[in-house]
């Protein structure tokens, strides 16, 4: 199954040269063993009989190795001679030895290792003897029997390796070294087969090596699917660049090949100084969702072109997060991606993708990464990574044989699949693949000080093997409760890259899973458009109780709009038939439009959804792009998302955005004890009307407008004159609505905070500003159309 292997730098005594293998040699210096170590095998014969071989390293400055090969003489009393395997060069006799039995010693002085000595043996008659399976006697040297664990690439510091590779389904394993330099990426620099009755360990093929130095990357062949290459390391930490391939034709399929080898280098030292995780409290986040490349990679950015749309673009704008009031950036997926299909197709689960680096390599992206998290830590922003772990990039027509799906595809994917994309569908709840999982996740952790994750594609978590629904999945339950991985936010979305599809579900949390809540986005649209019940509106604004009643409204990451569907300014702006399932509205017009009428409404609606996502418990998450008018020209598509123009920024209109969302955040964080809970709020501290102070209608499909009175929580430890009362309205009609403000105590008055009807700048204003706007108890207040108003409750002094 293997190629011979290149002979030792320093050759040994010239009657031993015909055993070593004839290639030429790699120009590398000779490395000695660090200490004498035994490695012995046995092997049987096809003659019933067995050899033994004990390869044991020498000490001393010169280094180098003995091989000594034993034969037990009953039934050989003629002789025997050694012969290297494929030569008929000279042969070597076995000598008398103690014990009744015929012996030889090789010596190879100043061998670099690992090679392999292979040889056959031949009786007085001439009979070749062979091992039981036919083969030449193959005898690695400097490669000893290795650990089934851990997985993936270990190094030691005195450069020892250690390799273990999980493959239930592979006959044998290769080892494939490359050095980078004869026979390039083409042709392995060196390949040691392992052997299933040695360097095996249950399903875990495994095997050690006293040095890999000047070898750069490796990989494994396993042979399944008529794969004869190497396949990449699933635990490896570096990796090499994404190589086309042949097509391999599997299962009356022809599908494409693209290859990436493993590195054999270190994952680069990292000084991480004083740094340490944030810790936020789950209630007081500000998520910000976006993409590395689109976050940057416009020229508008200002940053160099090795920069821009790279990690370190990221971090170059961490004063756009401050500025905004976020605290916390939640990462389109980073694993090394298939870019033909994006970031929501990974090949593989321990390394960022290559491109979001300067140097566009594996310890750049790393060491690039690092830098990001620590630079969001420095500023009291935590780390977020959507990561994907129910499907990959291999598998069925149109995608990859890289890593896993070619070395067992049988233990880590579903048999079956699902409908539309056969075989790439992962078996998550099965143990390895369980495992792979888990081991990646704490990776991101303890390495890269990640803060928490977002499981996209969440419903496929639940299943098992067969499709099934679990009711206490293995991995989320494991997750859950792992001491690393709880103590971070683990929040479940359920949104699907496979199909598109993008639906609520019931969720196994065990009060740790927090959920992107797509009711949140789907009701606030329908309301802002004047199509739903506003007892629709007023679950979600109070934490949406009918999902998440057994957890509290922090687990509840509420958003309007997505990277997949829809930008704000395309709610706003776009509402054909096609659109119908995002619950849009052009407000007057479909797409640009230099209306002044329908430029001011969709203005207003803009302000309407910021508002509403601020003042609603949970967690807001705002996308990337809406705040600063970021369109897809009303396209759903992910793909048809465009890079962020930071010109746009210096626009009256974004600025007028921006600001609010900083006024909103600032608003929640100074009114914590309301908007940042992790219970609901009392039933008795909160009060709904109609416009006149009446019950709502909420029954009536057309009424569209909610009053909501927020009454001060008691708590002995905060002074009268700190509680605050907070009345809202929301206005979706077409028309205004008179609305009647409740009688406060004596000594109050109600302040305008918000009216989103207004003109910047006069559309909110924050108590400090001396002319902010002030009514009695029992006055009324014009509610425009398509508006919201708040006011805040104030002592006035006497």
């Amino acid at each position: 199954m293997a190629s011979s292997l290149p002979a030792p730098p320093a050759p040994p005594p010239a009657s031993w040269r015909s055993l070593l293998p004839r290639r030429p040699p790699a120009r590398r210096a000779p490395l000695a063993p660090r200490a004498a170590r035994s490695c012995r095998y046995r092997f049987r014969t096809d003659d019933d009989g067995v050899v033994d071989v004990t390869v044991t390293g020498k000490e001393g400055d010169g280094g180098g190795y003995a091989v000594a090969v034993e034969v037990p003489t009953r039934g050989r009393e003629g002789g025997l001679v050694l012969r290297a395997a494929g030569s008929a060069g000279e042969v070597v006799p076995l000598a008398p030895a103690a014990g009744g039995a015929l012996a030889a010693r090789l010596s190879y002085n100043g061998a670099r290792t690992p090679f392999h000595v292979s040889f056959l043996l031949a009786d007085a008659a001439g009979a070749e003897i062979r091992t039981h399976r036919g083969t030449s006697f193959r005898v690695p040297v400097g490669v000893g029997r290795g650990r089934p664990a851990p997985l993936g690439l270990s190094l030691s510091v005195d450069g020892a390796a250690n390799f273990a590779l999980y493959s239930k389904g592979a006959k044998g394993v290769v080892l494939c070294l490359y050095d980078g330099g004869y026979g390039g990426w083409d042709e392995p620099a060196l390949e040691i087969e392992l052997d299933p009755y040695v360097h095996r360990t249950g399903d875990v093929w495994h095997a050690s090596l006293e040095s890999v130095q000047g070898y750069v990357s490796y990989g494994f062949r396993c042979g399944l699917f008529g794969i004869d290459r190497p396949l990449l390391d699933p635990y490896a930490k570096v990796i090499g660049d994404f190589i086309p391939g042949n097509s391999v034709y599997d299962e009356g399929v022809t599908v494409p090949s693209m290859r990436c080898l493993a590195s054999l280098a270190k994952a680069p030292t990292y000084n991480w100084g004083r740094d340490k995780h944030p810790c936020l409290p789950l209630e007081k986040l500000v998520v910000y969702r976006a993409n590395v490349a689109l976050f940057t990679k416009d020229k508008s950015s200002g940053l160099p072109d090795n920069v821009a749309g790279t990690f370190s673009g990221l971090a170059a704008k961490v004063e756009h997060f401050r500025r905004l009031g976020v605290n916390a950036v939640l990462l389109e997926p980073v694993f090394p991606f298939l870019q033909e299909k994006g970031p929501y197709f990974p090949y593989h689960f321990f390394s960022p993708m290559n491109l979001y680096s300067s140097e566009c390599c594996s310890v750049s992206a790393i060491k690039s990464m690092k830098d990001v998290v620590k630079t969001m830590h420095r500023n009291g922003i935590e780390v977020l990574l959507e990561v994907v772990f129910t499907h990959t990039a291999e598998g069925g027509a149109g995608c990859q044989m890289i890593s896993i799906r070619g070395i067992d595809s049988s233990s880590y994917y579903l048999a079956d699949g699902v409908v539309g994309c056969k075989a790439s569908v992962l078996n998550c709840n099965h143990p390895v693949t369980q495992k792979l999982i888990l081991d990646s996740l704490r990776h991101w952790v303890l390495d890269f000080h990640v803060d928490g994750f977002c499981f996209i594609n969440a419903p496929f978590l639940v299943r098992g093997p067969g499709g099934e629904g679990l009711s206490r999945p293995p991995l989320l339950e494991a997750i859950a409760f792992d001491p690393v991985l709880s103590q971070t936010k683990i929040i479940a979305d359920p949104w699907s890259p496979l199909d598109i599809s993008n639906v609520q579900f019931p969720f196994p949390h065990w009060k740790r899973w927090a959920e992107m809540n797509t009711r949140f986005s789907i009701d606030v649209r329908k309301f802002l458009k004047g199509e739903a019940l506003i007892s629709d509106l007023a679950t979600r604004l109070c934490g949406s109780g009918d999902i998440f009643s057994s957890r509290g409204p922090a687990f509840s990451f509420n958003y309007v709009s997505r990277n997949s569907g829809l930008t704000l300014v395309d709610l706003v702006s776009f509402s054909s038939d096609e659109l119908a399932s995002e619950f849009s509205w052009n407000c007057g017009e479909e797409g640009p439009s230099e209306n002044h009428a329908v430029l001011q409404t969709r203005q207003r609606q803009i302000r309407n959804f910021l508002f509403v996502l601020f003042v609603s418990l949970g967690i807001p998450v705002l996308n990337m792009g809406d705040e600063c008018g970021h369109s897809a020209a009303g396209s759903t598509s992910y793909k048809d998302k465009g890079s962020l123009n930071w010109k746009a920024l210096k626009t009256t209109f974004v600025k007028e955005v921006t600001g609010f969302i900083s006024f909103l955040t600032a608003l929640r964080s100074r009114l914590g004890d309301i908007f940042q809970r992790r219970e609901f709020l009392n039933l008795e501290n909160i009060h709904w009307y109609g416009s006149d102070l009446s019950e709502p209608q909420w029954e009536d499909p057309t009424s569209n407008f909610l009053c909501m009175h927020i009454n001060a929580e008691l708590d002995e430890n905060v002074p009268d004159s700190v509680r605050v009362d907070l009345y809202i309205c929301f206005n979706a009609n077409e028309e205004p609505v008179s609305a009647t403000l409740p009688a406060l105590a004596e000594g109050s008055m109600w302040l305008r905070l918000v009216d989103t009807s207004l003109a910047f700048p006069g559309f909110f204003s924050s108590e400090s500003i001396p002319n902010a706007h002030q009514v009695s108890g029992l006055s009324s207040h014009q509610v425009k159309a398509h508006s919201c108003v708040l006011f805040e409750s104030k002592r006035v002094l006497s």
